[in-house]
């Protein structure tokens, strides 16, 4: 065992990243089946629906599984009220100070971990008391840190700062990454586009196969002025270019995201103008499959590259 499967009492070291409209309790649950610790993603439901994923997890699974939170949510008081009231052990908070409800949290006997995107931030989530924290490079998908610092140097840059048990997140994907990521200083993973792509997944089948579809370059961090999210280049992608071309204000720029964006591309399926959110990892990502296939590959990956590794010498 190591810090990360100590803390969650889970076999391996790997999270599934809550995201947003691909999170629900059937990922969740799978992947807390298979040995890893699955996150529901609250970021795209509403307090009762979160609820009820949370029920429906808790049938699902007799292992330990959490909810994703982000801070920044509109209801996010009637949230926390849920996780106390449906006894939730574990909360990924992101998006926000995690003084807020760290507190809040942990005298509810809640094990709390806080996503960061800077050895700044790393150093204030530890301050404020969290469990571990998710140290996010600039290569994930969705909603990224301004730093754009990537993971191959954030990790030991993190690692050098808190002595809390730390999670590497961002362009992690098979068993090779994460023995890279933990050899960097990490005690677990946690992955998002891998798991998008699995059976399991609440995203649509066309997202998806978009996903196995995407290579090297198909991606990119834009929108910095109201939130970097890296996406892939569609339809949507490009009109914000063309409006960037125009010297936009944020406002403009606003108005061309609307609203349900994200809903119309990953959950619904409109591969023109909806908002595809995905991690430069998915040009390793070749095909969907069960969670449980998924995690007996990565672990399977990560033994075999470990005894690689060992046997160099120079």
């Amino acid at each position: 065992m190591n810090k990360i499967t100590q803390l969650f009492n889970i076999k391996y070291p790997i999270i599934q990243g809550g995201m947003i409209w691909n999170s629900g309790y059937k990922l969740a649950s799978a992947v807390s089946n298979a040995g890893g610790l699955g996150l529901i993603g609250a970021g795209s439901m509403y307090p009762e629906v979160l609820r009820e994923h949370i029920q429906k997890c808790k049938k699902a699974t007799d292992k330990p599984f959490g909810v994703n939170v982000p801070m920044l949510y509109p209801n996010i008081e009637e949230i926390m009220q849920i996780l106390k009231e449906e006894g939730v052990k574990i909360v990924f908070t992101s998006a926000g100070n995690p003084k807020t409800w760290t507190p809040f949290l942990k005298e509810n006997g809640i094990t709390v971990v806080h996503v960061v995107s800077s050895s700044k931030f790393a150093l204030k989530a530890q301050e404020a008391g969290v469990d571990a924290v998710v140290a996010e490079g600039f290569e994930a998908g969705g909603h990224n840190g301004r730093e754009e610092t990537t993971t191959l140097t954030l990790i030991p840059m993190v690692r050098e700062q808190i002595s809390i048990p730390l999670i590497a997140a961002g362009g992690i994907a098979t068993g090779r990454g994460m023995l890279a990521a933990m050899t960097l200083g990490a005690d677990g993973v946690q992955m998002g586009s891998r798991f998008a792509a699995s059976t399991e997944s609440s995203a649509h089948d066309e997202f998806k196969r978009t996903i196995v579809e995407t290579g090297e370059g198909d991606t990119q961090l834009t929108l910095k002025e109201l939130a970097p999210v890296r996406l892939i280049k569609n339809k949507f992608y490009n009109d914000v270019q063309e409006l960037y071309a125009k010297c936009p204000s944020k406002e403009d720029l606003e108005a061309l995201l609307g609203k349900r964006r994200a809903k119309r591309g990953m959950f619904e399926g409109d591969l023109v103008e909806g908002e595809l959110e995905i991690g430069q990892i998915a040009g390793l990502i070749h095909d969907i499959l069960p969670v449980e296939t998924i995690v007996d590959n990565i672990i399977t990956e990560f033994n075999a590259a470990r005894k690689e590794v060992t046997t160099f010498e120079f």
